[in-house]
């Protein structure tokens, strides 16, 4: 039986609308920082974005869940993009990006356990490491696409349309990237109309908030307690705090080590989407949901290409050196750094698709699926937070960009090896692989 005759008619269209939305989101990324630039920002000024972005996972945390349940997850995810779509007309009325970001966190934290939520509402257990894959795939496509087309609305070329056109409020390319994205989401916001009903209802726990504090707690403790859950929420934790670091990090790599715009490094990050792609597509095909923690090696890899990518630059070739394509010139060290991205990304999607298949499996069978994937973007984003803290310091230290992704390469590479052999130790006291059945 084939994938498609697997799936329900209602997943392509929450795959739609997960496309439409992530591509808006990396493009957003990538014009807020353009704006910071107009407006002469400092360098540290970047992960304070993303942490104003992402303090309202770690803060709503206890109430996002309830939210996600309380109503048809359809309906929480078009509010949420709404949510998303009035933060960007924030940054076009002169909104400081950093303020106008936390109203995109807000939406943001409130769409994700809806996403991930309806998966296991409207497929069964077997199903979950497929959807993952079509789900991640669709995120790194829209991650390329995204990126991509945010570096090319603050092109050069696309400062020269801006100043001919002499639209009103419209003043500069990071302006019109914007709007871009504004529309984007109200796009994704009218497909989640058409997301239908999985039928699944939950006590509606918002009426009382008081409890909603005590209960996420509760609900922290059985997850981190849990001999399977804790590895899967221990490594996914880690992973994400990294890739969102090392979303910046490759910006400012790029840029130091191979000399390239903020329009072309986006062109770079989005090649390390094909990666993930690739990565996520061979995990939905060779790792079963009950084999989802035999990846964890892979991660202890993944940190320790990243090392290996901080010190790849320029400086490596021969002045002038470079490759004809076409009509087309490219240095050899800009040609050479694209399958070195694509590994990276190939090896973090093989690792992500099944530990969050897994995680949110387990999650679902000790909780709802609201409250599971609401404890897991806390863990999450609170070390996004943690470690865009210490990206910050690093950059105000004056640290080369090369030694900081040393820092958190051999940061995750460490944790990772911890995690396998703390998984080493469950498995002597419980039978994991049954939890998983």
């Amino acid at each position: 039986m084939t994938l498609d005759r697997l799936m329900k008619p209602g997943f392509y269209t929450i795959i739609a609308a997960q496309f439409v939305s992530s591509l808006a989101d990396n493009a957003l990324l990538i014009a807020a920082i353009a704006i910071l630039s107009v407006i002469h920002s400092s360098p540290w000024v970047t992960p304070l974005l993303q942490i104003f972005f992402t303090i309202s996972y770690v803060l709503l945390a206890p109430f996002v869940g309830a939210f996600a349940d309380a109503m048809q997850k359809r309906h929480v995810m078009f509010v949420s993009n709404a949510l998303k779509a009035g933060g960007c007309l924030m940054m076009i009325m002169g909104v400081h990006p950093m303020i106008a970001y936390g109203v995109v966190g807000f939406g943001a934290a409130a769409y994700s356990p809806a996403k991930y939520g309806i998966l296991t509402e409207l497929l069964p257990p077997a199903q979950l490491v497929k959807a993952n894959a079509w789900l991640e795939s669709a995120t790194v496509l829209s991650t390329i696409v995204g990126t991509m087309l945010g570096g090319a609305l603050i092109s050069t070329v696309a400062s020269h349309i801006v100043a001919r056109l002499h639209l009103p409020i419209i003043h500069t390319a990071a302006d019109l990237a914007m709007l871009a994205v504004m529309i984007t989401y109200a796009a994704a916001a009218a497909i989640n109309i058409w997301i239908p009903d999985t039928g699944a209802r939950y006590e509606n726990r918002l009426k009382e908030p008081g409890k909603l504090v005590g209960e996420f707690a509760n609900c922290f403790h059985v997850l981190w307690m849990d001999k399977l859950a804790q590895i899967a929420l221990w490594v996914t934790t880690l992973m994400w705090g990294g890739a969102v670091t090392m979303q910046l990090l490759v910006l400012k790599w790029a840029d130091a080590n191979l000399g390239l715009s903020l329009s072309k490094a986006a062109v770079m990050q989005g090649v390390t989407g094909i990666g993930i792609a690739v990565g996520a597509s061979a995990a939905a095909a060779w790792v079963p949901l009950r084999s989802g923690l035999k990846v964890l090696p892979i991660g202890i890899l993944t940190g320790a290409v990243a090392v290996a990518m901080s010190f790849y630059s320029k400086g490596l070739f021969p002045a002038g050196s470079g490759i004809r394509v076409g009509p087309l010139f490219a240095p050899f060290y800009i040609v050479f750094a694209y399958p070195l991205m694509i590994i990276l990304g190939s090896l973090s999607g093989f690792f992500i698709v099944p530990m969050n298949a897994v995680l949110q499996h387990r999650g679902a069978t000790l909780l709802s699926a609201g409250h599971s994937i609401a404890v897991q973007n806390f863990n999450q984003n609170l070390a996004v937070l943690l470690m865009l803290g210490a990206y910050a310091i690093l950059l105000t230290a004056k640290i080369p960009v090369q030694w900081i992704i040393v820092v958190f390469g051999s940061f995750i590479t460490v944790m990772m090896w911890l995690a396998k052999r703390r998984r080493a130790a469950n498995e002597r006291s419980v039978d994991m692989h049954a939890m998983v059945e």
